[in-house]
């Protein structure tokens, strides 16, 4: 029997793209939100800004045009869409704009939509990677009250033994 709502978090990865394909092939859901955080382009050069020291000048966008940064959302989710209705999932978009941190953005709609089950790709990073580079998957695990189907990378078999 298929669960009623399915969140995935699907921002363009390769990663994120198995994910899609390991979804449809064994879950089910009447509904699958396909979710693309993204971060306004005011607050990702204020952030980078602040980390290199230099001073941000105040700078508005134009409110007539669109952020770079959320029309690439609404591609990179459109993509995963498609991804979705052709892993057999009864999927729609949803573009969620960062306030804080993409996992609490991510953990934040699953709360809202009630969902199931939430759906990711890792990247798999162990040892030293994996400390300096934290996981929004593991983020996602740690502060998310809700089932998580995490899909790992593809890695290389090693050659079998005869």
């Amino acid at each position: 029997m298929p669960c009623d709502v399915m969140l995935i978090a699907y921002d363009g990865s390769d990663h994120a793209k198995r994910a899609i394909e390991y979804a449809g092939r064994f879950l089910a859901a009447n509904r699958a939100v396909v979710l693309t955080a993204w971060e306004p382009m005011v607050r990702q050069a204020a952030r980078m800004s602040g980390l290199s020291g230099v001073m941000q000048p105040d700078w508005v966008p134009d409110e007539d045009i669109d952020d770079i940064a959320y029309t690439d959302a609404r591609n990179i989710n459109e993509e995963g869409l498609q991804l979705a209705k052709a892993a057999g999932l009864n999927a729609e978009p949803r573009t969620a704009e960062c306030s804080s941190t993409i996992w609490n953005t991510i953990v934040d709609a699953a709360d809202e939509l009630d969902v199931d089950v939430i759906v990711a790709g890792t990247r798999g990073s162990t040892g030293i990677r994996a400390l300096l580079h934290s996981s929004v998957a593991d983020a996602v695990i740690k502060h998310c009250h809700r089932p998580v189907f995490l899909v790992p990378p593809v890695t290389e078999k090693a050659p079998q033994s005869r």
